[in-house]
């Protein structure tokens, strides 16, 4: 397992200001990086940020927090439009202007499709949560400036809208698939952050009368949002068969077919596609609506924050072993499965040629999420399914020079406009392993993702 190498690229990404270290550079290769990737964006960092949590090096974390949360609220904004305080960038680099440093976020202005990003602000909220729980530094957590941030990160995500649903409405391309690729609407991904985010917020705001009303309605929200995610989104045997009988145009409240999805939108692939053992979230729902793909890092994640009951947990590792080929395929893991092909493809994402099927957000294998799918491994006692997760990516990864993804139905080949010495590969590699090897590491990494309550 090359974890030198790993911590070696890791320590070369740092990115400085005024000589702190304040965050990691999206790939380190100096020949060919798209032209953003030498910044730090958030949604990377978060890897990284766990490395130096395990390793004693929580400064660098609580730098990269106040870093960007100075730029929340900084995003232009259009004629007509008020700017809201708690927008956080996608991602950051300094610049040096007139023998002085500064930072210089970029909320989707550079990006492509110039799409805001809706998980940068969820997820810095859960890795400030990382940060109390590694250092127990309620001093910084307890700043007028830090709990300001969390407050107004509240009334941005929490506002209400015209949605009946307690789940967040989002467009496509606004988080870690950040191009076209059909998953407007209520993404599982985004949901999973969500609730990490509001059980995060209930336990880092202070214990106030003022707050306490906020604090009460936060438990309400993340139960009430779990509880959804458990009723529409999951999906197994049982579920199929139900689905497979739907009645639809029902009226009143005690429908069974509540979106009314018509049963001939049930994709064919699905039926063999599931066996008695085996279950998971779907990729998307809404009215009239089930996207019924397989997305990694939601169902990942709602191992991890305690969405999935223990059972439906267990399901979805079944679903690992029962598929393991395509899932894990050559190089763990799969992002999304399967691919849209065809016609599907071309208006899915607008004949988008980096998302070809079987490549980048289009069913390409991501090497990061290994650390992901190690500890929900671990958390649900399937401890033999990470070490062989962790098998197959061996020391090919250092050999292929660190890719970003890569391509194929089984991901046996690196990408094809993949970018190498990718640092979030490289830190996913050294959490999955720190989890595996490290007992310290293994018990501070349950706490993180919400193993116990914080009490202060």
């Amino acid at each position: 397992m090359p974890i030198q190498s790993a911590y070696e690229i890791l320590e070369k990404s740092l990115i400085y200001l005024d000589g702190k270290p304040v965050g990691t550079a999206a790939a380190c290769d100096e020949l060919a990086v798209a032209a953003n990737y030498h910044e730090c964006f958030v949604r990377d960092f978060v890897p990284s940020a766990l490395v130096f949590l395990m390793s004693d090096r929580s400064d660098i974390v609580r730098n990269f927090l106040q870093v960007v949360m100075q730029l929340s609220g900084q995003q232009h904004v259009m004629k007509g439009h008020k700017r809201s305080k708690a927008l956080m960038p996608a991602s950051f680099h300094v610049v040096e202007e007139d023998g002085k440093e500064r930072v210089v976020g970029d909320f989707g202005d550079r990006a492509i499709g110039r799409v805001t990003p809706v998980d940068s602000a969820m997820w810095w909220m859960i890795l400030l949560r990382a940060y109390v729980v590694t250092t127990n530094d309620w001093e910084f957590i307890e700043t007028k400036e830090v709990q300001r941030c969390i407050t107004n990160i509240l009334e941005l995500y929490t506002a209400e809208r015209f949605e009946s649903s307690p789940t967040l409405l989002v467009p496509d391309a606004a988080f870690m698939i950040d191009r076209r690729m059909a998953v407007y609407g209520f993404p599982l991904e985004i949901q999973t952050l969500y609730f990490g985010m509001l059980r995060t917020a209930k336990e880092l705001l202070i214990k106030t009368p003022a707050n306490q009303e906020v604090i009460d309605n936060l438990g309400v929200l993340a139960d009430t949002l779990r509880d959804h995610i458990r009723s529409y989104y999951w999906l197994d045997r049982k579920r199929l068969n139900e689905m497979h009988r739907y009645h639809s145009e029902e009226f009143g409240f005690d429908v069974a077919n509540v979106l009314n999805v018509y049963p001939e939108s049930i994709p064919d692939w699905i039926y063999n596609w599931l066996d008695s053992r085996c279950g998971y979230m779907v990729g998307n729902v809404g009215p009239g609506r089930i996207d019924f793909r397989f997305f990694a890092q939601g169902n990942l994640l709602s191992i991890l924050f305690g969405i999935t009951t223990p059972t439906g947990a267990q399901s979805i590792m079944n679903l690992y072993l029962r598929h393991w080929d395509v899932l894990i395929g050559e190089m763990p893991l799969k992002l999304v499965y399967p691919a849209l092909t065809g016609e599907k493809w071309r208006f899915s994402t607008g004949s988008d040629p980096k998302n070809v099927s079987w490549s980048y957000h289009n069913g390409g294998n991501w090497p990061v999420l290994i650390w992901m799918f190690v500890a929900a491994a671990v958390r649900t006692g399937r401890v033999e399914l990470a070490e062989e997760a962790l098998k197959k990516m061996g020391d090919r990864i250092k050999e292929d020079n660190w890719p970003e993804y890569y391509d194929g139905e089984n991901g046996g080949l690196i990408g094809r406009r993949a970018n190498f010495f990718q640092v979030w590969s490289v830190a996913g590699l050294i959490v999955a392993h720190e989890i595996m090897e490290n007992p310290v590491s293994r018990e501070l990494f349950d706490k993180i993702t919400f193993g116990e309550t914080l009490k202060h």
